[in-house]
């Protein structure tokens, strides 16, 4: 484990683990507080992402920042966002299964020296790799589970919201039980 976030960021930027690094214009390590009680991850980066090196800044991003807003939570202030790959697949699949064993360390890093109190998993790729390989996003968002004293939820991708817009208004509930959570935490 490499115990300065700085220092972190640094090797994640000149990263060459898998074959992502040959197709990327940016790494996108993350954005936010450092100190943030809590986490949002995501499974990697698009298109806007890699190109601006900044995780969910695309149509999917200005959603999840309205979200945020809503529930008095920023990118800026008291959130941290990573995703699982620091590099965009290709056409934007899905981080196949060497991809994410070649960065989960560093995510496990990112994790480490937050030390976040909720982990908010977005979509099902995060989700089935944190929370639990047979997570269903359709059935369980919003709930919450306790792995090793840090709770962990999942909810809709925004991506997918912009595409399934009828499952906004369970993601927005799914933000403020977030908020509800946020708020009984102890200081």
């Amino acid at each position: 484990m490499i115990e300065d976030f700085e220092a972190l960021r640094q090797t994640v930027l000149s990263c060459k683990n898998c074959k992502l690094c040959e197709t990327r214009h940016n790494v996108v390590f993350g954005v936010g507080n450092p100190q943030s009680k809590v986490m949002f991850i995501g499974e990697g980066p698009g298109e806007n992402e890699d190109l601006q090196g900044e995780p969910f800044v695309g149509r999917g991003g200005q959603l999840l920042d309205k979200m945020l807003t809503h529930v008095d939570l920023s990118r800026n202030e008291n959130v941290y966002i990573a995703n699982m790959v620091k590099c965009r697949p290709p056409k934007n699949r899905d981080p196949e299964k060497d991809e994410l064993e070649a960065c989960i360390g560093y995510l496990r890093n990112q994790v480490h020296l937050i030390r976040p109190k909720i982990i908010v998993c977005l979509g099902r790729i995060a989700a089935c790799a944190i929370i639990d390989p047979g997570f269903k996003v359709t059935k369980q968002h919003g709930e919450f589970y306790d792995r090793n004293g840090t709770l962990m939820m999942g909810t809709f991708h925004p991506a997918a919201l912009l595409r399934n817009p009828g499952s906004k208004p369970a993601a927005l509930e799914d933000f403020l039980k977030l908020r509800e959570k946020l708020d009984s935490l102890p200081d």
